[in-house]
This record gives structure tokens, C-alpha cells and sequence, in this order.
């Protein structure tokens, strides 16, 4: 594996560490300089191992580059993150879920390589395995380490139940992940087993949680508020202090992406703050989101018009920018609002509730009275 990743990302050039936040921007003349020492198969630069032990307290001085940086080329696409839902499977049946179906099924493992390369040559950098439930994927591990080889920075999206296994413990610390994010939904067994309606589910979740504190994972957590748990909320920022480096709290469920009400069933609107105003997003330009089928869509929710990338190939996304903006247009349920500039949601998450005749108050402007 390599020590650091150099890659191209939008109008910039970074050199990352795998496991590691940190960051270190380069100007163009010195990518480039690292590109042809990377292809006359050279030393790394004496500029290059002072900055990488000022970062990361490595010590690259002397050795070849190759096999220590992986310089990365420039693609014609320049995305810098994707988000791949490996399979809509899971071990758990959460109430609060955004998916409408959650068949165990994707696609075989020759055509996941497919993708991955599709990836890379898309110019991703970040990469997101989520589901479901990513690590329960037949393939996961291959995918994950296939990926770590191609020089993307990983995170996973997790619930947490199989942290504590041998074989995802010995691939997250043989090759560090960004992150690994677990979605905590109690602080108790009778709150969180309710939710995920998986008896043992919060047993495995802090099982999972404690091994990745031991093994050294970078982990965060991120607290989901609802109904179930509401009453508990002090208690699960106690356990993500114990046991992540950092967390985040989401109280606002999503009906599933094609609009059906189910998961708004256990909102606990008390808990739910004011966004900002939504100003706009890359979605679909910058980053993409793919399915279980190799499906490219501009992010987890506006799904409309996908990109079969098994059948175009990396070409297709040439077009995925267009689709996103037409999803971007408010129409429909919005057309002609007072409030279309001030709105604290996307058109898709926005066009989702409607479709679930959501509470105005838990989306809209006009449900607040102003």
C-alpha cells in the first residue's frame, strides 16, 4: 500500500495520507514534478519527504516514489467524491429507513471491478460505502481493499454490527479507512432494538463500537433522534464521546426516496432545529451517488433519469451534470412559492416529502409560519 495518495481535485492538488484527515495542498508545478519522477520511476523530491514528516511525521527521504506516493492523473471528468450503496440488504429492519426496498443483491464481483475503475477514472478521491448494510456484502472486503488499492480514501457508512469481527478489523487497520461513520440509535437495548427492530442490535452495535476503539479505527458516530430514543439523548452523546473522535446528531427523517410516509413515523419534532437556507449544491457535478446495479444518480435522493454505467461506461457521466440541474429546478409543489429563495431543502428531498404529504413544518417554509 502506499504511504500518500497525490490526486488532482477540482481546480486544486492534494497529497493525503490513507487513515489520516490531514491534508496537504500542492500548486500545480509541484503535481506536475511529482507526475514525472512518478514516470521516470525516481526518488521522492527532497520538497516532497520535508513535507510529508512535517504532516504525518513520515520519512520518505531516499526512497523511490513509486510504491511510496501514488500520483494519481488528471481525469476528464475531475469528480472528487462518490457514494456507492454496495447492497440495499441489511441485517437490521430500522423503522426509520429511507430506502424503499431492501433486497440482498448487486452486482457480481468482475462488474463491482468495473466500477471501481469507472471510479477512479472518474477522479474520485473520497469514496463512501454505505447501503443497507455495506459490510455484509459477500464482496465487501475485496471491495473495499481493491478500492484502498486504486488510491481512494475510504470511508464507510456503517450500522456497526460486524466492527468487531477479525476479518473487517484486520482490513480497516491493514488499511486505514478516513473514516468509519456508525449510526447510534440508543443508548439502551429496549430503545435502540425497537427501532432497528433487530433483537441484539444495540448489544452488537456497542460490541463492534468497542473493538474499533481498540483496534485504532478512526470512527465517528452519528446520533439519530427519533421517537424511540428521544429520551435518551444525553446518554448517546456520552457513549459517542467514549468511543468516536467526533459525532454528529440528525433529528430529520426522510420519507424513502420515492416518497412513501413510513419513516416519518417516528420523528420526534422537538428535536428537530432550523437549517440553514439551502444556497445550492453539487450534487451531480462534483460528486455522485451509484446503486447496488451500477445506477449513477446525482445523490441518494434525487434518483430520477440514472446512468447505466454497466452500459455506457465512465462516459456516461458526461451527462449526469444535466440531469442533476433538471432535478434542481423547483417545480411542481413549489412553482410560483413567495419562498423559493429562502427554502432550507433541495427540490429532491423537498419533492420526496410532498410526495409523502409530510408535515409542512418539517420541511417547508410555510410550515413555520413565516
Amino acid at each position: 500500500m502506499y504511504d500518500l495518495i497525490a490526486s488532482p481535485q477540482q481546480r486544486t492538488y492534494l497529497i493525503a495520507r490513507p487513515g489520516v484527515r490531514r491534508a496537504v495542498q500542492l500548486p500545480a508545478a509541484r503535481y506536475e514534478e511529482l507526475a514525472a519522477v512518478a514516470a521516470a520511476d525516481g526518488l521522492v523530491p527532497g520538497w516532497a519527504a520535508d513535507a510529508a514528516h512535517r504532516a504525518w511525521g513520515l520519512d520518505l527521504a531516499g526512497r523511490p516514489l513509486n510504491g511510496a506516493v501514488l500520483v494519481r492523473p488528471r481525469t476528464r471528468l475531475n469528480y472528487s467524491r462518490a457514494t456507492w450503496e454496495v447492497n440495499k440488504g441489511c441485517n437490521f429492519n430500522c423503522e426509520h429507513c429511507y430506502l424503499a426496498q431492501r433486497r440482498f443483491e448487486g452486482l457480481p464481483w468482475k462488474d463491482k471491478v468495473r466500477l471501481i475503475d469507472m471510479m477512479c477514472e472518474a477522479g474520485v478521491l473520497w469514496l463512501q460505502f454505505t447501503g443497507g448494510e455495506p459490510t455484509i456484502d459477500r464482496d465487501f472486503l475485496r471491495a473495499y481493499a481493491y478500492a484502498a488499492e486504486r488510491g481512494m480514501l475510504l470511508e464507510i457508512l456503517t450500522n456497526g454490527s460486524r466492527l468487531h469481527r477479525d476479518d473487517v478489523l484486520g482490513a480497516l487497520t491493514a488499511m486505514k479507512p478516513h473514516k468509519v461513520t456508525v449510526s447510534l440509535y440508543g443508548a439502551s437495548e429496549q430503545s435502540a432494538d425497537s427501532l432497528t427492530r433487530t433483537p441484539g442490535s444495540f448489544r452488537l452495535v456497542m460490541k463492534g463500537l468497542k473493538a474499533a476503539r481498540e483496534a485504532g479505527v478512526p470512527v465517528e458516530i452519528a446520533i439519530i433522534v427519533t421517537t424511540h430514543n428521544a429520551h435518551e439523548v444525553d446518554q448517546m452523546r456520552a457513549i459517542a464521546a467514549d468511543y468516536a473522535d467526533r459525532f454528529s446528531q440528525y433529528a430529520s427523517i426522510s420519507p424513502t426516496y420515492d416518497g412513501q410516509p413510513d419513516p416519518l413515523a417516528v420523528q420526534a419534532p422537538e428535536h428537530q432545529r432550523r437549517t440553514a437556507v439551502f444556497d445550492g449544491c453539487p450534487a451531480g457535478h462534483t460528486f455522485f451517488h451509484v446503486d447496488p446495479f451500477g445506477l449513477a444518480t446525482m445523490c441518494k435522493i434525487g434518483r430520477e433519469n440514472p446512468i447505466d454505467l454497466m452500459e455506457t461506461g465512465v462516459a456516461g457521466l458526461l451527462g449526469l451534470p444535466a440531469v442533476a440541474d433538471a432535478q434542481m429546478l423547483r417545480a411542481g409543489g413549489c412553482t410560483g412559492c413567495t419562498f423559493a429563495k429562502k427554502c432550507r431543502v433541495c427540490r429532491p428531498v423537498a419533492k420526496a416529502m410532498q410526495a409523502a404529504k409530510a408535515p409542512l413544518q418539517s420541511y417547508c417554509r410555510h410550515g413555520e409560519g413565516t
